[in-house]
């Protein structure tokens, strides 16, 4: 209470407690009506009022008023023949805004951080650059590789893993003229685990599209194993690539080993988190755009 001119006033706020119990408190029928959005998120198809009804746990009655509220906040609509309930102009308009403010690397920092305590290897992340595949985030093990790889760094095409997952997954108008170069730039000389030509390294995507993940044994650093596995982004695009990689003395490097089916976990993990339902727009199977 406030004293003012003598008299007393009530305060104009109320204590921390009573702010605290209003935070906590919040607009139940607003919880209640939003499990009628999330079933229908959950459906793949439009629902019957019974079977949305069902699926929010409340009773078709309680859920028609809701539905009337949410038609007119354009948040749900329903088909005038089938009567069918579906998500609305407006659902779709929140749920892009919301990929819109995804931050793709932000959300697998951490996630990349566990893998490299969950592993013990090196790990990182890779994006696409104006030059090709960019290490963007690097976490160490405790028995760091000796490698002078640097955040910043851009990965080779023809013969890291991340590039050749790159190549696998983008359009060959991004990647093509990179390949060229890096085809000149080797020369005739034969190399180990080096394609000396566009159709062996369309080859070698091809197996990536089909593994699903991209794998050096000793290529483009001598020594060392790694293992790039792609993380998708709503639609289908090729939004980032984890890596992980470690001494051949130490990193299992098989497919469907420890190691690979961890980096696979997480990397499905992430594209899940970034709206990703399973299907990838992979370059074709010649590595030509598709």
């Amino acid at each position: 209470m406030t004293v003012v001119d003598g008299h007393a006033a009530p305060d104009d706020t109320p204590d921390d407690d009573a702010r605290d119990d209003a935070k906590r408190a919040g607009i139940q029928s607003i919880e209640v009506g939003f499990r009628l959005l999330q079933a229908l998120a959950a459906s793949p198809r439009a629902m019957m009022l019974r079977d949305l009804a069902a699926a929010a746990d409340m009773n078709p009655a309680k859920a028609h008023r809701y539905l009337v509220s949410f038609q007119r906040l354009g948040a749900v609509t329903q088909d005038a023949a089938s009567q069918r309930y579906d998500l609305g102009p407006f659902a779709l308009e929140l749920g892009l805004a919301g990929l819109n403010r995804l931050d793709p690397v932000r959300k697998a920092r951490p996630v990349l951080s566990q893998l490299r305590d969950e592993i013990d290897q090196t790990a990182g992340i890779a994006v696409w650059g104006n030059h090709g595949p960019t290490i963007v985030h690097w976490e160490e093990s405790s028995h760091p590789v000796s490698v002078s790889l640097r955040l910043g760094d851009v990965m080779p095409l023809l013969n890291s893993a991340t590039g050749r997952l790159y190549g696998a997954y983008l359009s060959r108008r991004q990647t093509l003229p990179l390949i060229e170069r890096e085809l000149a730039t080797r020369g005739d000389v034969a190399l180990p685990d080096m394609p000396a030509t566009l159709a062996e390294y369309d080859a070698i995507c091809a197996e990536v599209r089909q593994r699903g993940a991209a794998r050096t044994r000793g290529g483009v650093l001598p020594g060392i194993n790694a293992i790039s596995t792609p993380v998708f982004d709503a639609n289908g695009h090729l939004s980032m690539a984890l890596i992980v990689l470690g001494a051949q003395s130490v990193f299992d490097a098989e497919w469907g080993g420890a190691v690979d089916r961890r980096v696979r976990d997480l990397a499905r993990q992430i594209s899940t988190e970034l709206g990703y339902r399973g299907h990838s727009q992979a370059a074709g199977q010649d590595g030509q755009p598709s």
